[in-house]
């Protein structure tokens, strides 16, 4: 199909120079990068699909998972976030740990692989409560991998616990954390970072904990939140930093588009980025970042239908069946308020989009095919 679009004069001469680098398997630059913005939507798909299929022929993977989101009172006041509250102010929640342990528990002998662990940062919990609630956790599912824990809260627990980076992740480690999600990075450009989330923890911070967090033996996600204030050139600058990064430890696992979500935050006056924006940023995802292997579409937050669409847009994972157990998304309007969907839901929506679909651990070993 793309050599059809080479022969046929569909392109500029730019853009069939760029089109030639990805067919010859060459790296493309961050002005390319850019560029690839102006392509059409349909040319993007085709070069994004072909991209997918050389790493992961029509496989669509998904988990059987749950999140745990201990507490959303955090110190932080980020302007995209709907999520986070203050100790004691209404809508604010803190488990206990026997709430979360009855959570674990309700979950043993239903197959799941994966416990999501994320919330807000606390200001009075460490690395060793955290450690802990792992510990017990894994009582309850001792064949349970354990992700968790974005890159900012992980830099607050473990200055917390006055230990320095490396020994906070392998005593994580030593607990029984088993990986770490992408959570956290938003927009690596100082000058918007500053704008939308300027009390975390910086860029480099961000990358260096997950360079760390790689060097110690425990694998990662990495994001990218889309669709506020950033333009074109922010967001290539983003994905070639985790590229950099990538060819360095090898240690990420998959990398996932996060849209901004309007409601009930300070930038709700921005509005939302329409669903041909969202299948650009997941093509040009995976025609940029040619050193990982996966590209996650996050089915909670941008709806089952759009997240079906995106598997002919380079995607190949779209998460896995939570079961109604984020509140992340749905506290700023996503489509799914209540995410959940078993595995046969997830099964048929991959079989529909004429893909295999593939249950998986977190570090992508098959579980089962269908």
């Amino acid at each position: 199909m793309i050599h059809e679009i080479l022969s046929s004069g569909q392109l500029s001469d730019l853009h069939e120079r760029i089109t030639n680098k990805i067919l010859q398997q060459q790296r493309l630059t961050v002005e390319e990068g850019i560029e690839l913005f102006n392509f059409d939507l349909g040319i993007l798909g085709i070069i994004a699909n072909f991209q997918n299929k050389k790493k992961n022929q029509d496989k669509v993977f998904f988990n059987k998972n749950f999140h745990i989101e201990p507490t959303n009172i955090c110190i932080y006041d980020c302007k995209f976030c709907s999520y986070h509250r203050k100790v004691n102010q209404e809508g604010s929640w803190e488990y206990s740990m026997d709430d979360i342990l009855k959570k674990a528990e309700s979950y043993k002998n239903k197959g799941v692989t994966e416990v999501h662990i994320v919330g807000g940062v606390h200001p009075n919990r460490d690395l060793h409560y955290y450690g802990e609630m792992i510990q017990r956790i894994k009582e309850i599912l001792p064949d349970i991998h354990v992700k968790a824990f974005t890159a900012v809260e992980l830099d607050f627990m473990i200055k917390k616990a006055h230990m320095n980076l490396e020994e906070g992740l392998l005593k994580l480690k030593e607990y029984g954390l088993n990986s770490i999600p992408g959570g956290g990075a938003e927009i690596f450009e100082p000058e918007i970072r500053k704008q939308v989330c300027h009390e975390k923890s910086t860029a480099e911070q961000w990358l260096n904990i997950h360079k760390t967090a790689h060097k110690v033996g425990l694998p990662s996600n990495a994001t990218m939140l889309y669709g506020h204030l950033e333009n074109n050139r922010h967001r290539i600058e983003h994905l070639d930093k985790l590229r950099d990064l990538q060819d360095q430890t090898k240690g990420f696992n998959t990398f996932i588009p996060l849209k901004f979500k309007k409601a009930n935050n300070s930038l709700s006056y921005i509005g939302e980025v329409n669903t041909l924006e969202d299948l650009k940023i997941f093509a040009i995802s995976r025609i940029y970042l040619d050193n990982f292997d996966h590209i996650k579409a996050y089915w909670p937050m941008l709806g089952k239908d759009v997240s079906q669409i995106s598997l002919s847009f380079g995607v190949d994972d779209i998460d896995g069946t939570i079961d109604d157990s984020t509140k992340i998304y749905s506290m700023a309007g996503a489509k799914d308020q209540k995410p959940t969907m078993t595995t046969n839901d997830l099964v048929e929506l991959i079989k529909t989009a004429g893909k295999k679909p593939i249950e998986r651990d977190t570090v992508y070993n098959t579980v089962k095919e269908y």
